[in-house]
């Protein structure tokens, strides 16, 4: 039998997770490109053989998503598997325009297709947008499994921008391995406030091999949680699905793929924001959760923000700096930085873009809808270098980090900075506290 010829379309996530796991052993198909958007400088490589397997001896070339039309002629390509996730439909479909333009079928494929079972108990934490709380929910879970002496370890969405071959599989236990393994401040900001509390994370590339390595961690494993990236769908089977929603962004949750997929397969939506957001655009979120997923657990919950050094912020002329993700492909204006600095009455919040350089500069040009904030773009060593010289040239009293991480601690900045930190607090019954007592049990884990 001829083999289909299949380009798979994402962004170094979800492409090469459907790659391992549907195409990779499969002889009906053969998978002749990649193409990749979102990230920077990752078009132009390969998908090295020793990930790609026998089928693939020469590796698969990865290329810019600008050149599909073209490389599916030049390839004589059957089919295109949309792989990358946080996209509103429109663009979902405009894409799938494209290539059925060119001649291919457009296919997406579903969790029956991707997720891996585990041997252990599972907990998905995923989400309807980028930004949403996902990080701080997943934290708050693994604290109330530890209260009951229970061995958690995480496994992150991927993100791997370096060489994947040593990225296969990412043990992270320490801060240090953050440098050991070169993280980008992505990276950093989804590892470092688990390690940082003494949890076990991993990530990396394959994930059979990262599942199976944290099911027989060294520490121990009681439950995998699964800490979902962008708003993606898990790709390990869940027992228990959790899916976090932002009132500041209402009807998101009906408008993006696969946020919707997340929603629509929920056991608990988690309403967070509630206490920055208006009365109005909550009850639209939970309406749409009452519509798409009537059988779910609805909790309400604030996103509770506590700032190192207030006096910093009272009264003066601040630069705030954000989480990059959640601004860019986020489609947020602002983050917990800005929420700090109008709660504790900042004199103004300074215009980052006349103190922007390099790679900041075209971000901000990229996306216009960025309020009078910096995200913190730190993919590579030129982004890191262009986020320290815009900082530190910025006209301004004090630095707020609205970032999961220390910036200070992996850049240089020439002026007062304080942190700002948020945790999940809910505020409705039933609570997570509730439900995984309930999980406990069921799965016998006492």
């Amino acid at each position: 039998m001829e083999r289909k010829n299949i380009i798979i379309i994402g962004a170094a996530g979800r492409d090469f997770h459907n790659f391992n796991t549907y195409y990779r052993d499969n002889d009906a198909y053969n998978v002749v490109a990649f193409t990749a958007a979102q990230i920077p400088d990752i078009d132009g490589r390969k998908y090295p053989s020793e990930l790609a397997g026998e089928l693939y001896p020469d590796g698969i070339p990865i290329y810019s998503q600008d050149q599909l039309p073209e490389l599916i002629k030049e390839l004589q390509v059957d089919e295109c598997v949309f792989a990358y996730s946080d996209v509103n439909y429109e663009d979902v479909m405009g894409v799938g325009a494209i290539v059925n333009a060119a001649g291919a079928n457009f296919t997406l494929l579903g969790p029956n297709s991707t997720m891996l079972k585990s041997n252990k108990p599972v907990i998905s934490v995923c989400a309807v947008r980028t930004g949403t709380g996902k990080s701080q929910t997943s934290r708050k879970i693994i604290e109330t499994l530890l209260e009951h002496d229970l061995k958690v370890v995480a496994v992150r969405h991927p993100m791997p921008y370096g060489d994947l071959n040593a990225q296969r599989v990412q043990r992270f236990a320490t801060v240090e391995d953050l440098k050991k393994h070169n993280c980008t401040i992505e990276e950093m900001e989804e590892y470092e406030p688990h390690v940082a509390r003494g949890n076990i994370v991993y990530a990396g590339v394959d994930y059979a091999d990262i599942l199976a390595a944290a099911e027989n961690d060294p520490d121990g494993c009681d439950v995998i949680l699964w800490d979902g990236g962008n708003n993606d769908f898990s790709f390990f089977e869940p027992d228990l699905a959790v899916t976090v929603l932002d009132p500041h962004r209402p009807g998101h949750e009906l408008k993006y793929y696969p946020g919707e997929v997340c929603l629509r397969t929920t056991d608990v939506a988690i309403i967070n924001k509630v206490d920055s957001a208006s009365e109005e655009a909550v009850q639209i979120v939970e309406n749409n959760i009452k519509f798409a997923s009537p059988n779910s657990t609805i909790i309400k919950a604030e996103s509770k923000i506590t700032v190192d050094h207030p006096e910093s912020i009272i009264g003066k002329r601040v630069l705030v700096v954000e989480d990059g993700p959640t601004l860019t492909h986020g489609e947020m204006k602002l983050g917990a930085g800005t929420v700090a600095a109008e709660r504790l009455g900042a004199k103004e919040i300074v215009d980052p873009r006349p103190f922007a350089v390099g790679t900041l500069t075209e971000t901000l040009n990229k996306y216009q809808h960025i309020g009078n904030v910096l995200p913190a773009m730190g993919y590579g060593e030129q982004q890191l270098k262009d986020l320290e010289e815009t900082i530190n040239k910025a006209d301004c009293d004090a630095v707020i980090i609205g970032t999961p991480i220390d910036l200070s601690r992996v850049i240089s900045i020439n002026k007062p900075c304080t942190r700002v930190h948020y945790d999940l607090d809910e505020i409705s019954s039933p609570n997570l506290k509730g439900i995984l007592k309930d999980f406990i049990q069921e799965h016998k884990l006492v």
